[in-house]
């Protein structure tokens, strides 16, 4: 795939995401069929979005979330810096298809972490983290069938990225927690509840941060100082409607709550 190709993919991408329409597939002659053509395209939606960049995202760190979508390991996407709300917010549902809202444990960085040969160890990215988020994904997709679409197109699609609620950043120690048993509770107020936790997001959400710093690094990628990566959701995605109130308490990480307009 050269970079006309990337480009003419990722103004279809960005025209259907603007528009809140669904396409079955890229056309063929411009479709990504690896995971560093599904990136290529990625960062052209972003140009073609015209936005800076706030983080990243991981999807698909739960083996039930891979086998939903039929891929074999996490994916990684863009979090566009209009798209990203604090806690609180009110956030639109208008054109969302999938309707969910994902906790989840997100990482803000203090230093830069560089492309390198060698993998980054979990020690060393936490290494240059300065803070830990509460946060709440609502994700989407631009394919009608996104379960079918494939890991390159998803990833082109941005790894299903839209919306992004950040929470304060967590008080206290937090490095001596045991993120892996830590439990977090969300509620979709007057609806229902759920309960989920670290061990959900790749086994631990500090082992889906490493994994997607290294991601990054192997196709070329700076994480920057300042970008937050928020690791996958830490519970079976929270079914939401407009009018909804979502909370989700991380005990003593501190809490994290948006609202979906009617």
């Amino acid at each position: 795939m050269d970079s006309t190709a990337a480009r003419r993919a990722a103004e279809i991408l960005w025209q259907h995401w603007r528009q809140g329409a669904r396409i079955d597939a890229l056309p063929e002659s411009i479709r990504p069929h690896t995971r560093a053509e599904g990136y290529l395209v990625q960062r052209e939606v972003q140009a073609c979005a015209g936005q800076s960049l706030f983080g990243w995202k991981i999807a698909a760190t739960s083996s039930a979330g891979q086998a939903h979508i039929g891929v074999d390991g996490p994916l990684a996407g863009r979090l566009l810096a209009q798209r990203v709300f604090p806690s609180g917010s009110e956030v639109t549902l208008a054109g969302n298809r999938m309707r969910v809202a994902e906790p989840e444990f997100a990482f803000a960085f203090a230093r830069d972490l560089v492309p390198r040969a060698t993998p980054y160890a979990t020690r060393e990215v936490l290494d240059a983290v300065a803070s830990l988020h509460p946060a709440i994904e609502v994700p989407d997709s631009r394919y009608a069938d996104f379960v079918r679409a494939g890991a390159a197109q998803l990833i082109a699609d941005n790894a299903c990225a839209d919306y992004f609620v950040l929470g304060p950043a967590a008080q206290g120690p937090w490095r001596s927690l045991d993120l892996v048993a830590h439990r977090v509770r969300a509620q979709v107020l007057d609806r229902y509840t759920r309960e989920g936790g670290g061990a959900n997001v790749l086994g631990d959400p500090r082992v889906a941060l490493t994994w997607l710093v290294n991601e990054l690094s192997g196709i070329g990628v700076t994480l920057n100082a300042g970008q937050v990566v928020t690791t996958g959701t830490c519970m079976v995605p929270l079914e939401i409607e407009a009018g909804d109130l979502v909370r989700a308490d991380f005990g003593a990480l501190g809490s994290v709550e948006v609202r979906f307009g009617r």
